[in-house]
């Protein structure tokens, strides 16, 4: 399990590694400026080439490049240029924010997924499993920001019964949830269906009910865990979509998170921004990606014995 996890460890190494090169690369081929987009081109060349040195524009790429993942690493992804503040603290303002708003999502449609399609498996083949099945299928064929904009007409405009934009109470989270969750809960709960009717079929749950181990149980205890695994590498993709996602919803109800701040950024051109914020998502992404690797151990005994035999 060691050899497993540092293989792991160094693996995600060389994915931010790669994620830096591949986000400097595509920021510098862009055409424009960014000393004359700062400066809304009415500065004369003199003025703009003295802000494009002051920038270390001028230093070749592969100095900036040395330069950029020198800082990163410890976390310093220079000034914004437009708004003058430390990337990190404007990084780390839009995160909590987009942060909150995520887990919400994440509690929603793990939770309604896991539960409707556990239900939808114990009455296979029934009328439950069906009008299941009909709801999943039409939350993964909804968009996002439809489901946003009817919700706010609904529940906002016409019966007033949440607000429509900002996160400034906890009623306000509500809407951004639900809009975003539902197509990733369609997703959990067929998911979780087509997993538990596997496992169903298998000798260890006929082995486990010839033992007189309850319906129950024998659901839950035997055949959900084994149907967990898929659903945990799936919230790996889950976080990534939702962290993407947001920036429609984000800019719907008027959220100051982070997708509006690298859409922002992106607009303007203001790249200590958008390289703090590619980076900043693939770490997260590619963390929660490692974590959920290492839990695969705790979770299927084949996964610790399969290491070991190679360790």
């Amino acid at each position: 399990m060691l050899r497993y996890t540092l293989k792991r460890l160094f693996q995600t190494v060389i994915v931010l590694f790669g994620v830096t090169l591949v986000t400097f690369i595509m920021v510098n081929v862009v055409p424009g400026d960014p000393a004359a987009v700062m400066l809304q081109k009415k500065a004369d060349e003199a003025t703009i080439e003295r802000i494009r040195d002051q920038m270390g524009l001028n230093d070749p790429l592969p100095a900036q490049y040395l330069r950029f993942v020198k800082n990163a690493v410890t976390g310093d992804f220079g000034n914004s240029y437009f708004q003058k503040k430390p990337v990190i603290t404007l990084i780390a303002k839009a995160f909590s924010i987009t942060g909150s708003l995520a887990v919400w999502v994440l509690l929603f449609s793990v939770l309604l997924g896991v539960m409707m399609g556990t239900l939808a498996a114990v009455c296979h083949g029934k009328l439950a499993d069906r009008l299941i099945m009909l709801v999943s299928t039409l939350g993964m064929a909804a968009p996002s920001f439809w489901i946003a904009i009817v919700l706010q007409l609904i529940f906002g405009l016409t019966l007033k019964w949440l607000p429509i934009s900002g996160l400034r109470q906890p009623t306000a989270y509500i809407m951004p949830s639900v809009s975003l969750g539902l197509i990733y809960a369609a997703s959990i709960a067929r998911l979780t269906r087509t997993n538990i009717l596997d496992a169903m079929n298998q000798d260890y749950i006929r082995t486990a009910r010839a033992k007189g181990v309850g319906e129950f149980s024998v659901v839950m205890k035997h055949a959900f865990k084994n149907a967990a695994i898929p659903i945990l590498t799936y919230l790996g993709t889950l976080i990534k979509s939702v962290l993407g996602g947001s920036v429609l919803v984000e800019t719907i109800f008027s959220i100051n998170g982070l997708g509006k701040l690298l859409v922002e950024a992106i607009m303007k051109r203001d790249i200590p921004i958008i390289q703090g914020c590619t980076v900043y998502i693939a770490s997260i992404f590619v963390l929660c990606n490692l974590l959920i690797d290492l839990v695969y151990g705790l979770i299927d005994p084949r996964i610790r014995v399969a290491n070991a035999r190679k360790e």
